[in-house]
């Protein structure tokens, strides 16, 4: 397996070195201007931004703290480590470690990792609600070719955008709040009839694979006694109250890194709307997150949509994905490190445990020898 990755690694590197040579030969880019447009930057706004960055993480804690409630009650603020070190590990080594959270909170807490997953899960769908809200709130005064625009370079619906422009605009506005109303309806039906619902798929897939069908059964049921975490109005609101102040932190950290750029001009006087694209672009970047090659293509992909929406240089452009990156992302590593050792965590072990634990809790590592035989 490790060599595998080894591979994959090299073939990334070489990719990532045949770009920036292709780039360098086209595209005209002078770093004497990038390092002035960071010398010159208002590091005083880049401070407020992480600072936003910061309290958003607290605001996870206090999120989580809440989902678990019901199956057992722990101070807001307990597992403030867990997000930060959860964090500080899909950082530095991918999306693989994206269950390093619900990983640690389990063994903080002494819950079962399945409860833990789908309080993931849950949280999950309160971020794209929240992202969704603000979203489709902010584009709507943004004009359909700068959405294209945007999403072209996030690489989100090109072929759309060729053949039917308003069919991508209405996705790229309305796409994302779709989907979390639906996510929400199945949600609440499973929490409704979970058992049901269950053997439904279970029934439907099994017409093809009787094996199939046994393990999505089994992760609706396990998503389902993990939905205890909402068991009323109250706890949806207050779910939902802070991930909207969480995003809207957020929103507000892009915002000040990108006008923290005053010397350029297209930047300093950023749009909260414009900033809700770039967002999108953002998000679209991050999704497939290869620790540290990953950075750079996200700070490139980021930079291409500031040019597109702004009009800034690319200079001034790449300058503020880089800050953007640092401030959203990369700000957390220091404190998630120090964390994490005086925690007695290793990142690295603590991201294979959690990735063996997921799997058993869904009972992928169950089927495995049975496919081997």
């Amino acid at each position: 397996m490790k060599s595998k990755q080894w591979i994959l690694w090299l073939v990334a590197a070489l990719a990532v070195v045949a770009l920036m040579v292709v780039a360098r030969g086209r595209i005209h880019f002078d770093w004497g201007v990038f390092l002035q447009q960071l010398k010159l930057a208002d590091w005083g706004d880049i401070g407020i931004a992480v600072g936003c960055i910061y309290f958003g993480y607290v605001l996870r804690s206090m999120r989580w703290a809440l989902l678990v409630r019901h199956n057992k009650k722990v101070p807001l603020l307990s597992l403030l480590g867990t997000q930060v070190i959860g964090f500080t590990a899909v950082a530095l080594i991918g999306r693989v470690a994206d269950l390093v959270r619900p990983y640690l909170v389990s063994k903080k807490t002494g819950l079962p990792i399945s409860s833990q997953i789908a309080v993931y899960i849950v949280e999950r769908l309160c971020d794209a609600g929240a992202m969704a809200l603000i979203f489709s709130l902010g584009v709507l005064s943004i004009p359909q070719a700068e959405i294209l625009k945007v999403t072209s370079h996030a690489g989100h619906l090109p072929g759309g955008a060729l053949h039917s422009p308003q069919v991508s605009a209405f996705i790229a506005r309305y796409g994302g709040l779709v989907l979390t109303v639906v996510g929400a309806l199945f949600m609440v039906a499973v929490r409704v009839s979970g058992n049901a619902i269950a053997s439904f798929f279970e029934n439907s897939f099994g017409l093809f694979s009787k094996k199939a069908g046994q393990a999505v059964a089994e992760k609706i049921r396990t998503f389902h006694s993990g939905l205890d975490t909402m068991r009323s109005f109250s706890d949806f609101a207050a779910a939902a109250s802070l991930s909207l102040a969480m995003w809207g932190l957020i929103a507000l950290a892009y915002l000040e890194g990108c006008r923290a750029f005053v010397a350029s001009h297209q930047l300093a006087e950023f749009s909260f709307s414009k900033c809700v694209l770039l967002m999108i672009a953002s998000g679209g970047a991050s999704i497939i997150q290869l620790p540290v090659l990953g950075w750079f293509t996200q700070i490139g992909i980021v930079a291409a949509a500031i040019t597109g929406i702004s009009g800034a240089t690319p200079e001034a452009s790449t300058a503020c994905a880089a800050i953007l990156l640092v401030i959203t992302f990369l700000a957390i590593v220091p404190v998630g490190l120090i964390w994490a050792r005086y925690e007695g965590v290793s990142l690295r072990k603590v991201s294979e445990e959690s990735e063996q634990a997921g799997e058993e809790a869904l009972g992928v590592a169950d089927a495995a020898p049975e496919q081997a035989v």
